[in-house]
């Protein structure tokens, strides 16, 4: 029997409403998860081709439901982007998800197997890690990445979006139910919480019910996740990114690269904040920036060097940096720029400053793309290539979760694998240790 969640407008439910919401629901998709485990691949394959289709069918209804949270947003508010969705997004968002089901379903994949002199057979087994909770802000294509991926790898999920994205969300989340129950799977194992600040303490808290949390946002709230949680977190999101541009540098390839991390798409994680260059090039630097300025109105915050090099040759909005323009994630059509003296200078200012999620180099020495990639401690690193494309789908992983910035687990674009754990099978014929 496949039991319904509905979601809550927390506003209109006192304290004690909240917290038998949240215990209903956390109560429900615990129970739902285990089988999900047990469906095959064939099975979760059928269902995300399904909602891929139901969802472009929809997509009016998404987009009635977005415009209502749109209209709560200020435009130039530099969330408004990650918020927004269209046609065009939500055929990318059905694409990925017809790319996630098509992927290898990672749970019951034998990591490791052998035989001991007992007789003993071991074998290390992929399996789900069980219940995730995902807290995110602002973008409600995360509530599709999130139930693809964690649907394909067996795992039930919890799912705390922002008021900004209530009616998003809420939508999205009823189609996904829908979709669940024409295939006789029961939908308690996606719950969208409330959206109310006051339900994320306990979602926290739920070391009963919940095995994982991801957040995916700020910088405030990942550090709010990491330092109230008393269930297991991998911090993503952040990202603080530099190009370092070498004296070596092809200064065409440079500004290509420069400007398209920047200016992409500047509310994504992986978009450039700050352009570190060698002294060598500082003749270079109006050219380097010119389409930056002058087709895309970047303000750039300079360091004394590249401000009067800058000045009166650059298009756009010029400002003297400041200490707090380096180590800023702008989420707009913000990027600082740091002189300095050589690769030494270039590393020690990323590692003072980075959140290590991408760092890129662009030079054509050998020796000292080697150096960069090495030394610099970032979930992704890239050698003339544009830090655009740490991204889940880019790298050939379907829809990802998130970009872990930690070292344990998992790190850099979250994907199938990632969303498990494994355990022993061991399997005998009667033996029992002695001393």
């Amino acid at each position: 029997m496949t039991t319904s969640i509905s979601t809550i407008d927390a506003p209109s439910h006192d304290e004690e409403d909240l917290h038998a919401a949240l215990s209903h629901g956390l109560d429900a998709v615990r129970d739902a998860a285990p089988a999900l485990a047990r469906l095959d691949a064939e099975t979760t394959a059928r269902v995300l081709n399904d909602l891929a289709d139901r969802a472009v069918a929809a997509t009016e209804d998404i987009l009635a439901a977005n415009r209502r949270d749109l209209a709560r947003m200020d435009p130039e508010d530099p969330k408004y982007d990650r918020l927004l969705l269209n046609p065009e997004r939500i055929e990318g968002i059905a694409g990925d998800l017809r790319q996630v089901a098509a992927l290898p379903a990672p749970q019951g994949e034998v990591l490791e197997a052998r035989s001991l002199d007992n007789g003993l057979r071991l074998q290390k087994v992929r399996v789900p890690v069980g219940v995730i909770a995902v807290i995110y802000e602002s973008r409600p294509n995360v509530t599709f990445d999130v139930f693809a991926l964690c649907f394909r790898s067996g795992n039930a999920c919890v799912l705390k979006g922002s008021s900004d994205a209530r009616d998003s969300n809420q939508a999205i989340v009823g189609l996904i139910h829908q979709v669940l129950e024409g295939h006789g799977i029961d939908p308690a194992a996606v719950y969208l919480t409330p959206p109310s600040r006051d339900a994320l303490a306990p979602i926290l808290a739920a070391v009963e019910h919940i095995d994982l949390a991801i957040p995916r946002g700020s910088r405030g709230l990942i550090d709010f996740v990491r330092d109230h949680a008393r269930i297991p977190v991998i911090e993503t999101g952040a990202g603080i990114v530099h190009t370092y541009v070498d004296t070596s540098a092809d200064p065409d390839k440079a500004a290509a690269i420069v400007t398209n991390a920047k200016a992409r798409r500047v509310s994504v994680c992986n978009a450039l904040d700050t352009l570190v260059l060698h002294r060598d090039l500082l003749p270079k630097l109006p050219e380097l920036l010119r389409e930056l300025g002058s087709r895309h109105g970047a303000e750039v915050y300079a360091d004394q060097a590249a401000f009067e090099v800058l000045d009166g040759h650059y298009a756009g909005d010029l400002h003297r940096a400041g200490p707090a323009h380096y180590g800023q994630e702008f989420l707009s059509m913000k990027l600082s720029v740091r002189i300095v003296d050589d690769l030494d200078a270039a590393l020690e200012h990323i590692r003072a400053h980075s959140s290590r999620h991408s760092e890129a180099i662009v030079a054509e020495s050998a020796e000292v793309i080697e150096r960069f990639l090495n030394e610099v401690d970032a979930a992704a690193v890239y050698a003339n290539a544009s830090t655009a494309y740490t991204d889940g789908a880019q790298f050939g992983m379907g829809a990802e979760i998130g970009i872990s910035t930690q070292k344990l687990h998992a790190r850099g674009p979250m994907a199938l694998p990632e969303l498990t754990s494994y355990k022993w099978v061991v399997r005998g014929d009667g033996q029992v240790r002695d001393g």
